[in-house]
């Protein structure tokens, strides 16, 4: 039976859970993981003076903090209101993995911000909303209500794989991106398309040498920050090179998607949906480049980043709820054979 209110509130959950990527993004953009270095406190303090850095970390932490009585309420709720065991196991998955986020930003802080940890606690935190998202959609009428049946063909299709295999990929990329972040490999190729004038820039000593030479001349970065290293040029270019192969798997869905929108207006809706992400995500990308990583596009940057990933879970989980989990391999995923209902 469909709960309204347990539905609303899943809603709201996620869409809190999307402010407190957005104040993660802005507290790694404005450099202030550090700001506040004791935890769970703030220089010992309920409430520190929000000024400087101060205001971004602090702000992460009381926006998690609300996500995570948000958290508690809907676990406990769709333990008492729901019938499906599994969406009840789900409910404390959820729990648990905002538990965890919040001892993975603890520990960001208290260890000084160590690029493991904190590559950890940023990948957590897209799959917590992903994971919130789902539950949203879970327990919404569309999903309650009994869907078509279709032949076993269909259940079998492409379809079901290409957009798990696309999540998958939106997933890595965001691996690479908080990666690039935390290792402060964001600017460590300062220009776009190109890569120090060159699609594959050498990185040999001497070339690195140079490189860093155009960052100090151009007033990218200082000498007192350091050079850059090989390693972050690898880095910054496996996040720009992954990202061509995310773009052609989410055109290839949303292209898919499209061929079977007589079956449900749904997925005519997510390829359009994609499409717009996909762009954005690419525009927001090179600009986060090109204005040195301003700090409003480079959250933007990472908020996009998000719904993406979202948007695929929700789109996958759609195509599985209408066509049926897939008992083949994915082998068929080269199958060029349209489905129909």
């Amino acid at each position: 039976m469909h709960n309204k209110a347990l539905h609303r509130f899943a809603i709201f959950t996620a869409v809190c859970t999307f402010c407190l990527v957005i104040a993660g993004g802005l507290v790694t953009s404005t450099q202030s993981g550090l700001a506040v270095p004791d935890w769970p406190l703030s220089y010992g303090q309920l409430m520190p003076p929000m000024v400087g850095g101060i205001f971004y970390e602090h702000l992460h932490r009381m926006v998690a903090t609300f996500v995570g009585v948000l958290t508690i309420i809907l676990a406990v709720w769709v333990w008492r209101k729901e019938d499906r065991g599994w969406m009840r196991i789900l409910g404390f998955v959820a729990l648990a993995l905002v538990i965890m986020q919040g001892l993975l930003g603890g520990l960001t802080v208290l260890l000084l911000l160590p690029t493991a940890v904190s590559v950890s606690h940023a990948t957590l935190a897209q799959t917590f909303f992903a994971l919130v998202s789902a539950i949203a959609l879970f327990t919404s009428p569309w999903w309650l209500e009994k869907q078509p049946q279709l032949s076993e063909g269909a259940k079998n299709s492409s379809v079901v794989w290409l957009p798990i295999l696309t999540t998958l990929a939106v997933f890595i990329q965001l691996i690479l991106g908080a990666l690039m972040r935390h290792t402060h490999s964001g600017l460590a190729v300062p220009d776009f398309p190109l890569a120090y004038g060159q699609v594959i820039p050498s990185l040999s000593p001497e070339a690195v040498a140079n490189y860093n030479q155009q960052l100090i001349q151009t007033d990218i970065r200082l000498a007192a920050d350091g050079p850059i290293s090989s390693t972050q040029i690898i880095i910054h270019l496996l996040h720009r090179i992954w990202a061509l192969a995310v773009s052609i798997m989410i055109l290839w869905t949303s292209l898919r998607f499209a061929k079977l929108s007589s079956v449900t207006k749904r997925l005519s809706m997510f390829s359009y949906l994609l499409i717009g992400l996909l762009l954005m995500q690419l525009t927001l990308g090179a600009l986060t480049v090109l204005s040195v990583m301003a700090v409003g596009i480079t959250t933007a940057h990472v908020a996009f980043g998000a719904l993406t990933l979202a948007t695929c879970v929700l789109a996958s989980l759609h195509v599985i709820r209408v066509f049926g989990f897939p008992v083949r391999k994915p082998a068929i995923f080269f199958s060029t054979r349209e489905v129909t209902a």
